[in-house]
């Protein structure tokens, strides 16, 4: 896989709007666990500057 940074947008949709895991997720795409590595670490720090957020917002 030469761009990996085209899996996020994928990742985030399985995750966020069908409810997998992102391990879930990274299986369903047939990313192997050394190739989503660093993709998993941005999507930990995501969730985390989202929770930073007001509920109510509308970002």
């Amino acid at each position: 896989m030469t761009n990996k940074e085209n899996y996020r947008v994928a990742i985030d949709i399985l995750c966020c709007h069908l409810g997998m895991s992102f391990d879930e997720a990274c299986a369903e795409l047939g990313l192997a666990d050394a190739e989503n590595q660093k993709l998993k670490q941005i999507s930990v720090m995501q969730q985390s500057l989202m929770s930073l957020l007001p509920q109510n917002s509308t970002y």
